[in-house]
This record gives C-alpha cells, sequence and structure tokens, in this order.
C-alpha cells in the first residue's frame, strides 16, 4: 500500500477542509488547518522522500480571482516536483495541457466529466484523447444515499445519478489511468476511515486506486491497508501533523511501506 499526499489549495492557500462545507457561499466553510508554507514547500518536502503520485487540488471554482491564485500555487507546486504530483481543479480538454507542461503527472478530473447528473461521454471522451488514457485520473468523490454511494460533483456539492460501485468503476477503466476515491461522509472530519467504501475498492484490481477521507489513527492505516489487501493507495490530509494533526508524517510513511 503506498501513501499519496495531497496538496489541497484553497484561496491561494495551503489548507484542510471539511470537503463537505466548501461551497460557492463560503460563509459556512469549516478550516481544519491554514498553512504558513506555500504549496512548493510541500511539493519539495515529498520529493525528497519520493512520494510520486500525491495530488495538488485546487478547491476554488474556476474563472473566479481566488481560483486564479490557487493555479499560481498549484503550478509552482508542479514545477517543484515535475512528474510527481497529479493536479486537479478545473481542469477541462481545453487546458490539462498548462498542468501537464508545469509539470504534472496526471490531470484529475471530476465535474467535467460528471455534469447534469449524469456522465458526459462526450466530455470524457475530448479529455481522455486531450492529455490520453495513460495521464488522465477521474475523481469520483461519493456519498451514501439510502444505502448506496452516488457519485458527487461540483465539490462535493451535487449528487449524480450515478452509483458508485464495481461496474462503473470497470465501465470507466478504459478511458483513465488511475482513479481517486473520496469518501465525502467522512472526508476531513478525522472520524475514520469509511469501511464501506473500502468494501467496494477491495475487489477492484483493474487500475490503481487511491482512497481520502477520515483516516486519523495509526490503526485506521492498517484497517485500510487489510479492508484494501494493500490494493488500495491512501493519502491523508488533516490528521497528519505537517497540516497541524497528530500522525507523524515519517512514521505514516513507514507504516504504509510494510502493508
Amino acid at each position: 500500500m503506498r501513501f499519496r499526499p495531497c496538496i489541497d489549495i484553497h484561496n491561494g492557500k495551503v489548507k484542510q477542509i471539511v470537503g463537505s462545507s466548501l461551497s460557492d457561499g463560503s460563509s459556512d466553510l469549516r478550516e481544519n488547518f491554514v498553512s504558513e508554507k506555500d504549496a512548493p514547500f510541500y511539493a519539495r518536502l515529498f520529493s525528497q522522500n519520493d512520494l510520486k503520485g500525491g495530488h495538488a487540488i485546487i478547491l476554488n471554482k474556476k474563472g473566479t480571482p481566488e481560483y486564479d491564485a490557487s493555479l499560481k500555487q498549484c503550478l509552482d507546486a508542479l514545477s517543484a516536483f515535475p512528474g510527481g504530483i497529479q493536479a486537479g481543479g478545473g481542469i477541462d480538454d481545453k487546458n490539462a495541457k498548462v498542468f501537464l507542461d508545469a509539470g504534472a503527472s496526471h490531470v484529475i478530473v471530476t465535474s467535467f466529466v460528471f455534469s447534469d447528473g449524469r456522465i458526459d461521454y462526450d466530455n470524457l471522451e475530448k479529455i481522455s484523447s486531450a492529455v490520453s488514457k495513460d495521464h488522465l485520473v477521474l475523481d469520483m468523490s461519493c456519498k451514501k444515499f439510502d444505502g448506496k454511494y452516488f457519485v458527487m460533483t461540483d465539490r462535493w456539492q451535487k449528487k449524480t445519478e450515478e452509483e458508485f460501485d464495481h461496474k462503473l468503476l470497470e465501465k470507466l477503466s478504459e478511458y483513465c489511468d488511475e482513479f481517486l476515491i473520496h469518501a465525502v461522509d467522512v472526508e476531513g472530519k478525522n472520524s475514520g476511515l469509511s469501511e464501506d467504501v473500502f468494501r467496494i475498492l477491495s475487489g477492484f484490481d483493474t487500475l490503481p486506486v487511491t482512497y481520502a477521507g477520515g483516516i486519523s489513527t495509526y490503526d485506521d492505516i492498517e484497517k485500510a491497508g487489510r479492508l484494501g489487501g494493500g490494493r488500495v493507495d491512501i493519502t491523508i490530509g488533516s490528521a497528519l501533523d505537517i497540516y497541524g494533526g497528530n500522525l507523524e508524517f515519517s512514521k505514516v510513511l513507514d507504516i504504509c511501506k510494510n502493508l
């Protein structure tokens, strides 16, 4: 099981937030941590530890001044660790090359592909062709409704009609190189991982998968290794000491290497 680091960027700052609190009106935004360090600082840290395959995510809405500030931080981070970081946030077939040219190994896409409550296969074909399958990660953030999980879009605010399950993962595997899965119900809450989401992921081995959401203890990390059979990679945000949490960065790396 690999540890995949993250750099979440909001309003030009590296932050850890409760994802479900993020909306166009930011009055309800819940911030767990706001760093005094910039995004390239974290990129260099991850480079020094040879942690390839992490991601830098812009959390602002595209087309706003805040997005532009976060975009600069993201591009600077990519340049600080060329080929080591995936980039996401407001990416489509027209601007994807900007991120790849800046050093991103992959681009991460959600809302461009999942729109109006469904999969837009035209856009999926466009982005897959623009960057090639080998450089595309699909972010399928999911949330539970009436016992089933559904893909969420627009910074985790909008529910689609697409049920998140093995069938969907297999169906979309032909278009991308990896999946990034955010468990929205627990993301940013330090309340433990979602075992239900892990059970969905554990039987899928067609492509690499990274799980994000709720991991807050060393026991959670070991549980992730058991539930995922060592095949599901993990990322941790606000629980890490580098983001104001209690989990030691170096210890997390050691545990993951042995799972």
